[in-house]
């Protein structure tokens, strides 16, 4: 024998049922929240481990920078050139932009491609006519990602030991200068 519920019955149900799913749907934003906090902190943690070694790596492989910036943010509405910049490492006559991600993807190498694109528009703008040199650096790295990333031009910087390396796109791959 079936139980027939009654309208107020079935709206009592069904109330009941909408207050588990918003409940349900809170606690999943707090701990996506959470997770996105403990995320944004790994890659705050992985900027500060790398980006002070930055100029002593790339003085291994023949680039001497005087000068490392962290977190530079260029804004010119004007000319609608907005874009961040992880490490920003430069000299007299080169630039080197590094992008820094805890997995890169490919999404994340063409937004980089784009950003330099940027950069470049915005060093012509000020009559900045160095060379502009891009780097994507990751905790993990795959081997497709890191061929792309080199592909475009880019240096890879990737954990090596206690350290890191960098991976210069050299032979079939030459560095991408914007």
């Amino acid at each position: 024998m079936e139980t027939v519920q009654t309208i107020p019955e079935w709206k009592a149900t069904a109330d009941e049922i909408w207050a588990e799913l918003r409940e349900s749907a809170r606690l999943l934003k707090e701990a996506d929240k959470r997770f996105g906090k403990f995320t944004n902190s790994f890659g705050e943690m992985i900027e500060y481990m790398i980006v002070p070694n930055l100029a002593a790596k790339f003085r291994e492989i023949g680039f001497e920078f005087t000068k490392t910036h962290r977190d530079t943010e260029i804004v010119d509405r004007k000319h609608d050139i907005i874009t961040e910049v992880d490490a920003f490492l430069e000299n007299g006559d080169k630039v080197m932009i590094v992008e820094i991600k805890n997995k890169p993807k490919t999404d994340d190498i063409d937004d980089h491609v784009t950003r330099m694109e940027k950069l470049r528009k915005y060093a012509d703008l000020h009559d900045d006519s160095r060379k502009y040199l891009g780097a994507i650096a990751g905790v993990v790295i795959g081997e497709s990602v890191s061929t792309y990333a080199l592909k475009k031009g880019f240096y890879v910087i990737e954990p090596s030991g206690e350290t890191f390396k960098i991976t210069e796109p050299k032979g079939k791959y030459h560095p991408h200068e914007w």
